[in-house]
């Protein structure tokens, strides 16, 4: 064990494969659809997988059912802390990724959530990394390491009860999570409205019913874009010529530590944190290596974007223009034709400048940022929220694992 522990009275000590079921059972039929949690779905801070996807199972990945637990194995997976339980799943059962471990509690031993919080704390993690060999960039665990881990195990009912505290915590982090997917599907809809479907205040307005669109009443033109007719006074631009698109830092992944002063933005989501910032400020970002290449998402404030992001802010002339905007209008651009590479997908900067961005006329966009700004506020507040929680679950979770503090 990493930290010498006193052993808590009516505790005992035993090997984790003792303790849980280190290699469950799980039958699945070959060439049937079953739910798929690939890696790139945990993000080391929520305690499920925050989607579900859908593929034929062809024999390949881990296997799981309804209550276990997915333990990323490879470096950095595993170092960023991508555990997860498993909950939901159509029929109970499904497979992921080849390079989880998968944990389940064992009747009368051991409580399936408590296995998943065990799993999270240093007992489990710090010899597993220890424990990894293999080339640079692709080492794995050794479960034979991991299954002979000596760990501290409470009753059941005691395992029951600290379970359901950091639940608790666990909880409030899931529903924020769901008002903030909710709030930003409302924004998206708002743009959407306003801006694809060109539904905005004052539509039904034309100067005769000759210059109307049939299905909006107003003056259309031909953009000779793919966004083909919008409204009078709307301009279709390259992305060089509205907005500043920059690569982030690289960093090395030896400095991306658990906790920290800024959180560090990698190719899709927080990936840790790091005592510097290179981002003043909410900014739009575009995934440009890698398979999520032409993800389009956010940073919440200050921050650290590494080299696997750009970083995109308006250019000074387009001063008007929102970060929730450029956010917004980035995913309804065609992104996606930047994108270059099979085997190692990358979007370049050269490449991206060339894209078209729809831009509504400056009045009615900021009218639409000024509404836009309270789901915002609302949404990154909600974000905040959920990283004290994080927090305070994450100091709670070793003192209670260990027996230092009781319930």
């Amino acid at each position: 064990m990493p930290k010498t522990q006193s052993q808590p009275k009516n505790w005992q000590k035993m090997k984790f494969k003792d303790f849980a079921n280190t290699s469950p059972s799980v039958k699945l039929e070959r060439g049937k659809e079953y739910p798929f949690i690939p890696m790139e779905v945990l993000d080391g801070q929520h305690k499920f997988p925050f989607e579900v996807r859908h593929k034929s199972f062809s024999g390949g990945g881990s296997k799981f059912a309804n209550g276990d637990t997915i333990f990323a194995r490879i470096t950095p997976c595993l170092e960023n802390g991508k555990i997860a339980r498993v909950e939901d799943l159509e029929d109970g059962v499904g497979f992921g990724s080849t390079e989880f471990f998968v944990f389940r509690g064992k009747d009368g031993v051991s409580d399936s959530d408590f296995v998943y919080y065990l799993s999270r704390t240093d007992t489990i993690r710090d010899p597993a990394v220890k424990s990894m060999v293999g080339a640079s960039g692709r080492q794995r665990a050794d479960k034979g390491v991991v299954d002979n881990v000596q760990v501290l195990a409470p009753s059941l009912s005691q395992q029951k009860k600290i379970a359901d505290v950091l639940s608790a915590y666990d909880d409030l982090i899931e529903n924020n999570t769901k008002r903030i997917k909710i709030l930003e599907e409302i924004a998206q809809a708002i743009y959407k409205e306003w801006f694809v479907y060109f539904r905005f205040p004052g539509h039904e307005k034309a100067k005769s019913r000759s210059e109307r669109s049939s299905a909006t009443g107003i003056k259309m033109i031909d953009s000779k874009t793919e966004f083909g007719k919008i409204p009078e006074g709307w301009e279709v631009k390259k992305i060089k010529d509205v907005f500043d698109v920059k690569y982030g830092k690289n960093l090395p992944t030896s400095k991306i530590e658990d906790a920290g002063k800024y959180p560090v933005y990698g190719a899709g989501g927080v990936i840790g944190f790091y005592d510097e910032q290179n981002s003043n400020g909410k900014v739009a970002l575009i995934t440009c290596r890698g398979n999520g290449s032409g993800t389009v998402w956010r940073t919440r404030g200050l921050g650290f974007v590494t080299n696997n992001s750009f970083v995109v802010r308006q250019k000074e002339e387009y001063g008007h223009v929102s970060f929730e905007t450029i956010y917004f209008a980035l995913k309804e651009a065609n992104v996606d034709s930047a994108i270059s590479g099979s085997a190692q997908p990358q979007i370049t900067i050269e490449s991206l400048n060339f894209v078209n961005v729809l831009l509504p006329e400056e009045n009615l966009l900021k009218s639409f940022q000024h509404i836009i700004k309270t789901n915002f506020d609302l949404i990154d507040s909600l974000f905040i929220e959920n990283q004290n929680l994080c927090k305070a679950r994450d100091l709670l979770l070793p003192k209670l694992v260990s027996g230092e503090i009781r319930v």
